[in-house]
């Protein structure tokens, strides 16, 4: 049987990840994820499925971060009905990460539709509701590390600790595909960093036929840093922005970024290093993922911690409802607020942006990747003003970066995971990960000395786009020609070529240039003489 496997997210970006298998005529899905970043490449996200999800006959699913998972609620509606197959730790965190997605969709369609309604625009629907998360729930099923499974007749699966977050996995394939041997291939997941926070050192197999590698971090290196240094250099950044008087506002994702920082600063309060002072955070479904993190403390591919109970202490403060929430822009100064989403995108952290950027004593740590076009990525990038919520707001704020959090191996790391994988015998396809980042591993993979690789195999590279088919039975990966999905290609390829800024952000940013020109214009005759000109631009003066 021939098999084919296509790229339909994460293939020139970061997010969305979600590849197919075809074995003959059945099929299965690695991953089923969210595109997230800016508006264009967040729309494709309502975009038709480019394959009938009703002929998917089951789900692997890496791990349970939501631009890996964030689309299975919305495959479930549309008529899948296998499994979604997936750790224990991934399982327990779905519970509660897919149900607030959804929750999301609806709150942020619901917002939209009073816009469009005063405005005289129909109204939209939600990519999937609370509900239809809840109900995809009923599918997963739960799979140990390090044991091989039927996915499907004719494809078994292994899964290996990535260490990346809770439960994650890369997924090791056997696929009975007519040759004299099993096809295999790897999915490599997020592979997590060395020294990471939580958890334990990514691992897995060797001597492949293909592997598909994450390149989150291609080109770029960061601090090599061991457990303490790694203290070491949040201590510096929170004493330094207490020092200022003001609030340390750290967007972080709910899930990991959140307990990894916990687990530092309950550290760090417990030896002195840093004062004791409130920690806000502000996100029930941190609260609820903490409570999972707790269940896995010091089990085996589950949790280490630098203290038994890193997620406890008497300043710590939790917030449920959107009232406590609230209740914290009271607080002006002195205290540590931690919030999602961690690229500013959505979630409660853009209300305490909005009340904190415009301080000049407070302090914004970013502390992970910023995707292009996100609030994030406009905040490490220097804008001086920005929008949010409709709202214009001056950047006061101390603006610092620490990449020394980030869930994902940096370039060095990536390319010593992947050494450990040799010899790949036909093909190592770079995805997750933009374009830049995706040539510079690429280059560096071209420089290994052939002699010294195991067989003397050099890996031959590819880097999918979105919707690409790839055939596997041959010597090397072949591209297929698909003309059907040419408008999706089209649509993505744009969304590839705005590097960091589509015209949402363009329009975001004329927009305060405009209110900047007219309220520093002399008189309102110098302002209605502007205004004039803008129209004659537009050909309506």
């Amino acid at each position: 049987m021939s098999a084919t496997l296509s790229f339909h997210g994460a293939a020139g970006v970061v997010t969305g990840s979600c590849y197919r298998l075809q074995l003959g005529n059945r099929s299965i899905l690695v991953d089923c994820g969210m595109f997230q970043g800016d508006k264009t490449l967040k729309e494709l996200n309502y975009s038709a499925w480019p394959f009938d999800p009703r002929q998917i006959d089951a789900v692997l699913l890496t791990h349970a971060h939501i631009d890996h998972s964030g689309l299975i609620p919305k495959l479930v509606k549309a008529g899948f009905a296998g499994p979604i197959m997936t750790t224990e730790g991934s399982a327990d965190l779905l519970r509660f990460m897919l149900p607030d997605s959804g929750g999301i969709q609806e709150m942020e369609v619901e917002r939209l539709n009073r816009r469009n309604q005063r405005r005289g625009r129909g109204i939209v629907q939600p990519i999937y509701t609370e509900q239809d998360a809840v109900d995809s729930l009923k599918q997963i099923a739960k799979r140990d590390f390090e044991t091989w499974f039927e996915v499907i007749p004719g494809i078994e699966a292994r899964l290996w600790n990535a260490g990346h977050i809770l439960g994650a996995a890369s997924i090791e394939l056997k696929v009975a595909n007519g040759e004299r041997e099993p096809l295999r291939l790897l999915f490599s997941g997020d592979i997590g960093p060395e020294h990471k926070a939580l958890q334990h050192a990514a691992e897995g197999p060797h001597d492949l036929d293909v592997v598909v590698m994450e390149a989150t971090y291609g080109g770029r290196p960061r601090p090599k840093l061991d457990a303490a240094g790694r203290r070491a250099a949040l201590a510096a950044e929170v004493n330094e922005a207490l020092a200022q008087g003001g609030n340390l506002v750290i967007p972080a994702f709910a899930v990991e970024r959140t307990q990894e920082l916990l687990a530092d600063l309950t550290k760090l309060m417990h030896d002195g290093t840093i004062r004791r002072v409130p920690v806000f955070v502000d996100s029930p479904l941190a609260l609820n993922v903490t409570d999972v993190f707790a269940k896995y403390l010091h089990r085996e591919n589950g949790v280490h911690a630098p203290t038994a109970q890193p997620f406890e202490g008497g300043n710590l403060r939790f917030t449920k409802s959107v009232q406590e929430s609230m209740q914290i822009e009271q607080v002006t100064g002195g205290a540590i607020i931690i919030a999602a989403s961690g690229m500013c995108e959505a979630g409660r952290i853009r209300h305490h942006l909005k009340n904190n950027l415009w301080r000049p004593n407070a302090t914004v740590l970013l502390i992970g990747y910023m995707a292009p076009g996100t609030l994030g990525y406009l905040l490490e990038q220097g804008e001086k003003a920005v929008r949010i919520q409709g709202d214009e707001l001056e950047v006061r704020a101390r603006i610092r970066k620490l990449e020394i959090y980030s869930g994902h191996a940096d370039h060095d790391e990536l390319l010593d995971w992947l050494k450990d994988r040799l010899p790949i015998r036909r093909g190592l396809m770079l995805t997750h990960g933009e374009p830049d980042a995706v040539g510079a591993l690429r280059a560096a993979i071209a420089l290994w000395d052939k002699n010294t690789l195991p067989h003397g195999i050099q890996p031959q590279v590819y880097a999918p786009r979105l919707d690409e088919f790839y055939a596997l039975n041959h010597p090397h990966p072949k591209l297929l020609k698909t003309p059907q999905v040419k408008k999706r290609l089209d649509r993505y390829a744009e969304a590839e070529a705005l590097s960091g800024h589509d015209w949402h952000n363009d329009y975001a940013r004329l927009m305060l240039q405009v209110q900047a020109e007219l309220r520093n214009a002399e008189s309102d005759a110098e302002r209605r003489r502007l205004l004039k000109k803008m129209q004659r631009v537009l050909g309506r003066g």
